[in-house]
């Protein structure tokens, strides 16, 4: 079962994402809200819009970077995982994961809706973002 949605305007941005995008985002999403749960010293997460994309952040402990979840500006991808583009995590990840993902700059994972999501390694992924000032 899906966890409720924050608030009405979050509901309504996952809606108006496109069809083969939506199941992916709201698959990542789940992922999110899980790490974030498992994850030591992260606290609740906050799931609000930024820039018309779902945002969450964590507003209680300050220990991660936000991440979003949208749809990227290439048409070669149907659905990314944001990242603030000032801080390191893409490197991170690209550190670790340098085969598994497509990266977009200091900014994004991205992925095509026909792909399996490699659910391992973004957990990973999310655990980094969501720890990130615990870890500088």
């Amino acid at each position: 079962m899906r966890e409720p949605y924050a608030t009405p305007q979050v509901a309504a941005a996952f809606s108006a994402f496109p069809d083969a995008a939506r199941e992916r985002l709201l698959a990542a999403r789940t992922l999110i809200l899980d790490v974030a749960r498992r994850t030591e010293g992260v606290g609740a997460i906050e799931e609000t819009l930024k820039w018309g994309q779902p945002s969450y952040a964590t507003p209680e402990t300050g220990s991660g970077s936000p991440i979003r979840l949208g749809i990227p500006k290439s048409d070669q991808f149907d659905w990314a995982l944001f990242v603030h583009c000032q801080t390191e995590l893409t490197r991170r990840f690209a550190a670790h994961y340098p085969d598994v993902f497509t990266f977009e700059s200091a900014r994004a994972l991205l992925f095509r809706a026909d792909e399996a999501i490699p659910e391992d390694a973004l957990r990973h992924c999310i655990a980094m973002a969501l720890t990130y000032h615990l870890r500088r």
